[in-house]
C-alpha cells in the first residue's frame, strides 16, 4: 500500500488512480492523513477487505508539489547520527557502539517539494530512510520490531553546521529544526511493498551532481534494532517518525567543506519509494514551504 498526504487529505495510490479513504469509507476512517496511525491496524484490515472494489476518485497526474508529509504531525521525532560506517569515518569519529539518538522539531517537517529559505550559517544534506511508526508500544523486541512499524518514506535530515557545533555542547536537534529542515514523501509505504526493506538504494544530488548514494543494508543498526533500542526507553506512539540515518558523501565531510546555496536543487531518493526536491533561496527570497 501506498499512503499518500494531498491537500491534507489521505489517499491510497493505486494502479488505477487515487483512492479518497474518508470518502470510500464513507466516513469511517477521518480524511486526516495522521489520524489513521492510530488505528492502523483496523484500518489495514479494511483496505485489504475493500480494496478490489474501491472505486479512484482522482486518475490524473498529481502535482507533487500538493503533496504533505504523510505524518505530517508526529508527537515523537526520532534522529539517528553515524548510522552507516563511512559516514562515521568522514566525520573523524568512531563507529558507535550503541545507537546515537537525537530528535528534530516536529515544526520542521513539510511534504516532498518545497522551497526552503537558508538560514545564517552551513546548510548541509542527509538523505535518509524514514520509518512512521504504526502499532508501536514499549520494549519491542527485534523480532518483532518491523510489526510495529506503518511504512517507509524518504526524508532529508537538513543541518545547520555553525549552530550545529557552536557552544559548549553540540545543539544537534535546534540546528536541524529550521523552517523546511525535515521534508519526508512522496509516499508512505507499506513493507509488503518492497522486496526487501533491509536493503534499499538511497542518494542524493545537487543541481544534478551526486553527492551520495548508499543502501540500507548498510546501516550499522537497522530498522527493527532502531525500533527495539528505543522502545526501551521511551513509548513509540502511531505515527513517531523516525530518520535513520544517512551515508557517505555529506557536505561537511569534504574537503574543503560544501553547503547548499541560494539556487540550489537538492534531489533524494530511496529506491521503491520516490523522491524529495529542496530548492534553496535567500531567506529573504524564500516563500513558505
Amino acid at each position: 500500500m501506498r499512503l499518500l498526504n494531498l491537500d491534507g487529505r489521505l489517499q491510497v495510490s493505486t494502479p488505477s488512480g487515487l483512492v479518497d479513504v474518508a470518502a470510500a469509507s464513507r466516513g469511517h476512517f477521518s480524511g486526516s492523513p495522521q489520524e489513521v496511525y492510530d488505528r492502523w491496524e483496523e484500518f489495514v484490515a479494511w483496505y485489504e477487505k475493500n480494496k478490489s472494489v474501491l472505486a479512484p476518485t482522482d486518475t490524473g497526474d498529481i502535482d507533487p508539489a500538493r503533496l504533505g508529509a504523510p505524518s505530517p504531525r508526529p508527537l515523537q521525532v526520532f534522529a539517528v547520527g553515524l548510522n552507516y560506517a563511512d559516514h562515521a569515518a568522514e566525520s573523524g569519529v568512531a563507529r558507535p557502539e550503541a545507537p546515537v539518538i537525537f530528535t528534530k522539531f516536529a515544526s520542521a517537517i513539510s511534504g516532498p517539494v518545497t522551497t526552503v529559505p537558508l538560514p545564517a550559517g552551513s546548510v548541509d544534506w542527509e538523505v535518509e530512510l524514514v520509518v512512521v511508526i504504526g502499532r508501536g508500544g514499549r520494549d519491542i523486541p527485534t523480532s518483532d520490531a518491523w510489526n510495529a512499524v506503518a511504512g517507509l518514506s524518504v526524508g532529508q535530515d537538513l543541518s545547520e553546521r555553525r549552530r550545529q557545533m557552536s557552544g559548549p555542547l553540540p545543539q544537534f536537534s535546534l540546528a536541524k529544526s529550521h523552517r523546511g529542515f525535515a521534508p519526508i514523501g512522496p509516499a508512505l509505504v507499506t513493507i509488503d511493498e518492497l522486496d526487501d526493506p533491509d536493503d534499499l538504494e538511497l542518494g542524493a544530488t545537487i543541481n544534478g551532481e551526486v553527492v551520495q548514494r548508499g543502501r540500507t543494508s548498510q546501516m550499522i543498526f537497522s530498522v527493527p534494532e532502531l525500533v527495539s533500542h528505543l522502545s526501551e526507553t521511551v513509548e513509540l506512539c502511531p505515527g513517531d517518525v523516525l530518520f535513520t540515518g544517512t551515508p557517505a558523501g555529506v557536505g561537511v565531510g569534504r574537503t574543503p567543506p560544501r553547503f547548499l546555496g541560494s539556487g540550489d536543487v537538492l534531489r533524494s531518493y530511496v529506491d521503491g519509494i520516490g523522491e524529495l526536491v529542496q530548492t534553496f533561496t535567500s531567506s529573504d527570497q524564500a516563500r513558505p514551504v
